[in-house]
């Protein structure tokens, strides 16, 4: 978060300690809330922003953390309901309730009631207020502190920096895969299910020192690049429920019709209804939707006998201010084709002895790619949600942008630790190798400022610079960490 957006939050913390209300909160529903104790500021960098509160909310007093955001939506895009840090929470306070939503969810799935502070204070505190944020949210762009003064530190500095970053952000993908992979392997062995059954993973997984041979099971890897694709398939609106949609219709189930002649219609059959994107086949007014829906009404009626994990809200998905061509809808149904390509035409192995015999780092990068494109066919060539024809037709599900993500964000990744953990440390170095030489296509506009912010415009399509700049933007230049970045010591110091 930027310096001048917490100082605006600041303030509502004022507010909140001196609970300089006009008139008695309530929740959504009309229950009272008694602010007894608001709780002590938290001063360090992350976690929720008041600690040990006690807030009586109807008749029961709750005991714990407070968390205070200008919007009701930043609870998700700031990431509190994925983070452990906020399991605490006992209240969510926002300035606005831009979502209408009486409450949010935290990591653990537990329900947190969240209430709209303006609707408790004074006219024109609260006018003061909304009028300062909105201004702060028109102004609001990737600003980096050292933007005036950075030309004064030598390019090759900065390159060699940001290399070294995007190597870093290499070395955490790996390690979260890694430790994925593992809490996967574990959750088989204890035949979990996953997110119905909620677990703390226990002492004897933190203890545990896995092997190679606890990793020979194909369908732990398979369900790894699974859950990792659809998460990068989300971009950032969608990426989370995405994820936690590839963790609910897993592997396993997946295999439960793995027979059938047309896997990809089962497959989507499975994912549109899971997700609850499906509409009500009998509401829709155009023929060839109702035919495609009512196929996978029947397709799902044959199957959903054997799926008993959660299903999602529709309300979760976001479709607002994304370019059609990013709608969840047109992302599951490429996914739904790179899940044929994993299960029924062994894409994990076709990608290890890709890697294993082309030594031309140009023809493999071009190899790999080509695996994770999805042409656009069928139903979804034409249509962008359920309801309505699109305008122009649709050529790819993933295109070449996307293929690149996936590949350096989770397939090179996965690589690394699949050939680390079975004893191939060539193999290893040549991903590495690899990730270091690779040039993508996509466009990402906080990757453009800093590079333009640094006057690197020019290198930014190497993959590992592209990377280098993300690490070195939200770990250092938003969170004013400047006297901790090469390039911050050399300008300030």
């Amino acid at each position: 978060m930027q310096k001048n957006v917490k100082v605006y939050e600041k303030y509502l913390y004022e507010i909140w300690k001196k609970r300089d209300f006009v008139k008695n909160l309530t929740t959504k529903d009309g229950q009272q809330i008694e602010v007894i104790d608001s709780g002590s500021e938290n001063k360090e960098l992350g976690g929720p922003d008041f600690r040990n509160a006690r807030i009586k909310i109807g008749n029961i007093t709750y005991c714990g953390d407070v968390e205070i955001d200008s919007y009701q939506s930043d609870w998700k895009a700031h990431g509190h309901s994925i983070n452990k840090k906020y399991n605490k929470v006992i209240l969510h306070v926002a300035l606005n309730n831009n979502s209408s939503q009486a409450f949010v969810y935290t990591q653990e799935g537990r329900k947190v009631q969240s209430i709209s502070l303006s609707e408790f204070l004074a006219k024109d505190l609260r006018k003061t207020v909304q009028q300062t944020i909105i201004n702060e949210t028109k102004k609001r762009i990737n600003k980096m502190p050292c933007s005036e003064l950075n030309q004064l530190v030598d390019e090759k500095v900065k390159l060699n920096y940001i290399y070294d970053l995007g190597m870093e952000r290499f070395r955490k993908k790996t390690a979260r895969m890694l430790e994925r992979l593992k809490e996967i392997t574990y959750i088989n062995e204890l035949n979990l299910k996953e997110p119905v059954v909620r677990y703390e993973l226990d002492e004897a997984f933190h203890r545990r020192e896995f092997k190679p041979k606890d990793f020979n099971n194909r369908e732990i890897w398979q369900q790894l690049i699974y859950e990792s694709i659809f998460e990068a398939l989300g971009y950032s609106k969608n990426k989370e429920i995405m994820q936690r949609l590839a963790e609910s219709c897993n592997i396993r189930f997946l295999k439960t019709f793995f027979q059938k002649d047309d896997f990809t219609a089962y497959t989507e059959a499975a994912l549109f209804n899971i997700s609850n994107l499906m509409p009500d086949v009998q509401e829709l007014p155009d023929e060839e939707t109702s035919a495609y829906t009512k196929k996978l009404a029947e397709l799902w009626n044959e199957i959903k006998g054997y799926y008993d994990n959660r299903t999602f809200n529709a309300a979760q998905w976001h479709f607002y201010k994304l370019r059609p061509q990013n709608f969840p809808t047109i992302r599951i149904a490429g996914g739904a084709r790179l899940l044929t390509r994993i299960l029924k035409n062994d894409l994990i192995s076709n990608i290890i002895k890709t890697v294993e015999s082309v030594d031309n780092p140009k023809q493999l990068e071009n190899k790999l790619r080509a695996m994770f494109i999805v042409k656009g066919e069928g139903f979804w060539k034409h249509h962008y949600v359920f309801d309505q024809q699109a305008k122009v037709s649709i050529n790819y599900f993933i295109g070449v942008s996307r293929s690149d993500e996936i590949l350096v964000n989770v397939i090179l990744p996965v690589l690394a630790v699949y050939f680390e953990i079975f004893k191939r440390p060539h193999l290893a170095r040549k991903i590495v190798r690899l990730y270091g030489n690779y040039y993508q296509t996509s466009e990402n506009n906080l990757v453009d400022e800093v590079a333009s912010t640094l006057a690197l415009e020019n290198t930014w399509k190497r993959s590992v610079l592209y990377q280098g700049m993300i690490e070195l933007f939200r770990n250092f230049c938003s969170r004013n960490k400047c006297l901790d970045c090469r390039i911050g010591k050399d300008v300030f110091t």
